[in-house]
């Protein structure tokens, strides 16, 4: 199902019974209310990619916000959520609505380290809020702009779902005591994002991880241990994986040729470029833009 007033989009994909994913866009300049019923047996998953969204409770007497770049996990079995949502402009969220049954059948062996999963937890009422790991970004970005047909849009939505759940309950290592300082130091916490922030401005040339490490000041060590624990990544590897998806948009543009593309994600030879995107995608670009046009 498609909805599109103006600026502002919703898509919903059915993905079999007790599985839902809600994808909302407001690129308007006004406030978007979507209302929708949910029995308890509901897992509610709401991923803001960008923008403020505000979920409204008990008429909207209790109300809390799903901010930028943060998503938030609901789960309450003694009393009903629907869902009472005002999306702010210039937002984009999606929800991913499972049942609780189909979860466990997806989780069970993992349900340890899950907290609302445990024995002990089973009846109560469950809120989680965090930020979104780079990589359960790239995964959401890629169902938003899958441009596939749609006789099988709904088994590549699927897939990416699922790839998500693993991404975003998928257990930190690396979570010793020796990383716990670093972590609480917010300053360094900064100087790691700030990193992030140069490379993906500097893709074409990106600086030598010394470069980088000097440039944030913070020494090589803390750089890689930071960078690892905040993004989940290596600093070259989350680049790749950057590169690749902007290298993607641009192709599905059409705005720019194979050797553009490359070039503009720091690609001297288009050898090079196609090698790493068939890496990273399966296919080489022309193929891929194929694929769109056909």
């Amino acid at each position: 199902m498609f909805k599109n007033v103006g600026e502002s989009s919703f898509d919903e994909i059915n993905l079999e019974k007790g599985f839902y994913v809600l994808h909302f866009q407001n690129e308007s300049k006004k406030v978007v209310s979507f209302e929708r019923e949910i029995d308890s047996t509901f897992i509610q998953m709401h991923f803001c990619l960008r923008g403020d969204s505000k979920f409204l409770f008990n008429n909207g007497s209790y109300t809390f916000n799903v901010f930028d770049n943060r998503s938030i996990l609901l789960y309450n079995p003694q009393r009903t959520l629907p869902i009472n949502l005002e999306i702010q402009p210039k937002t984009t969220l999606v929800s991913v609505l499972i049942s609780i049954e189909k979860f466990h059948s997806l989780f069970s062996k993992d349900s340890g380290y899950i907290p609302f999963l445990s024995n002990e937890n089973s009846n109560r009422k469950f809120y989680d809020d965090t930020e979104i790991k780079p990589t359960v970004a790239i995964v959401l970005q890629q169902i938003i702009n899958s441009n596939i047909n749609s006789s099988i849009r709904e088994l590549y939505v699927k897939g990416k779902i699922y790839e998500l759940l693993s991404l975003h309950f998928q257990k930190e290592e690396n979570t010793g005591a020796e990383y716990c300082p670093f972590l609480v130091d917010e300053q360094n916490v900064l100087k790691i994002r700030k990193a992030k922030d140069i490379i993906i401005s500097r893709m074409a040339e990106p600086p030598s991880l010394q470069e980088l490490a000097t440039e944030i000041g913070l020494n090589l060590k803390k750089l890689k241990e930071g960078f690892k624990q905040i993004y989940g990544d290596t600093v070259y590897s989350f680049l790749f994986d950057y590169k690749m998806e902007h290298a993607r948009k641009l192709l599905e543009s059409n705005q720019y040729n194979v050797n553009e593309v490359g070039v503009q994600v720091g690609y001297s030879t288009a050898s090079h470029f196609i090698a790493a995107f068939k890496k990273k995608f399966g296919t080489t670009p022309k193929k891929y833009v194929m694929s769109l046009n056909s």
